[in-house]
């Protein structure tokens, strides 16, 4: 046999052998204007090929060296040379599909959407919310507006509502990092400065949008309500909302029973004056807005009506006379 067809059956050999028999996906980016080297080293670091030379030995033959397409790829161990090239050259993109967070939905109902979808398993969206560390799932950042939270507090509340286009073969912390990142550019550093002007931490900051975001549904009624309860906070007295004790039960009750309002929990607050340990869900830009630059009133008091409209008080005794024209 000729060194000739042994070369090229050598070089056959060489682009037709995988990495592994390994189905486990590895996310990789060709980036606008990478050129068939960069590509090579990045390939043979994540462990999508075996050699960069042959690689690059096969673009060559082929002529496919200014065919790559810029975009996002799942590859795998199992491909060999000759697959992976065609992947990125016809443009065989990792799919996506677009999700909506609701806003006000806790760490909870995120999980039972996503797993809805079939992005996560809910539990691991769940374990993945509850770090106290966020780096202990996206360990190359840190973000400042988590700082400060008390201990064994997790992402509750910062994982912000808004729609998302996500990968169809993501992992929980990919989620939840890009939920981390859209808060810290929608908390800006003006809402930051004026938070700490107003004596309040974030993490306070959040905690109170979250029970102004399951209390109220207006921009301008969430102003006034939050008005209300730094009003309350102020002066000592029970901030008394009927979300933190449906959170503490789980029900969606406009007015709890007085079983329920009696349940012990930190985050009753009609049992313990302040704020409650944290955040009860994951608030809007519009309750954020609120709690940081509330409205000053006269009211004290507020319902929320079975259309979800606002109604205030001034005194208690027109709070209940609303409560038995409304609620009962």
């Amino acid at each position: 046999m000729s060194a000739a067809i042994l070369a090229g059956l050598f070089f056959w050999n060489e682009i037709s052998l995988p990495v592994s028999s390994s189905e486990e996906n590895t996310f990789f980016t060709v980036s606008e204007g990478q050129g068939v080297k960069e590509i090579a080293a990045a390939l043979k670091k994540e462990g999508v090929i075996r050699s960069e030379f042959w690689f690059e030995a096969y673009v060559f033959f082929d002529g496919s060296s200014s065919k790559f397409l810029a975009g996002n790829y799942y590859l795998t161990p199992s491909l060999n040379i000759k697959e992976v090239v065609e992947e990125m050259t016809r443009g065989h993109f990792a799919p996506e599909q677009t999700i909506t967070i609701i806003e006000g939905w806790t760490a909870a109902e995120i999980a039972d959407h996503l797993e809805s979808k079939g992005l996560v398993n809910k539990s691991n969206f769940i374990t993945a919310a509850n770090v106290v560390d966020s780096r202990e799932i996206i360990p190359d950042k840190a973000y400042d507006f988590l700082t400060g939270r008390p201990q064994q507090q997790g992402l509750e509340g910062f994982l912000f509502p808004d729609t998302y286009r996500v990968y169809e073969k993501t992992t929980a912390a990919e989620i939840i990092e890009k939920m981390l990142d859209n808060f810290n550019n929608k908390f800006t550093e003006q809402m930051r400065q004026d938070t700490i002007k107003g004596q309040m931490t974030i993490y306070q900051i959040v905690t109170l949008a979250s029970i102004i975001e399951k209390e109220v549904r207006t921009d301008s009624d969430r102003k006034i309500a939050a008005g209300i309860f730094y009003d309350r906070l102020n002066l000592g007295v029970a901030l008394q909302s009927d979300a933190t004790v449906n959170y503490v039960t789980g029900k969606k009750l406009l007015q709890p029973t007085n079983e329920d309002i009696n349940v012990d929990s930190l985050y009753n607050t009609y049992k313990y004056k302040g704020l409650p340990p944290g955040p009860i869900c994951n608030p809007s830009l519009s309750s954020l807005m609120a709690a940081i630059y509330p409205e000053k009133s006269d009211y004290f008091y507020f319902l929320t009506r079975p259309d979800g409209s606002t109604v205030f008080s001034k005194t208690y005794e027109e709070h209940l006379a609303n409560k038995r024209k409304y609620l009962q």
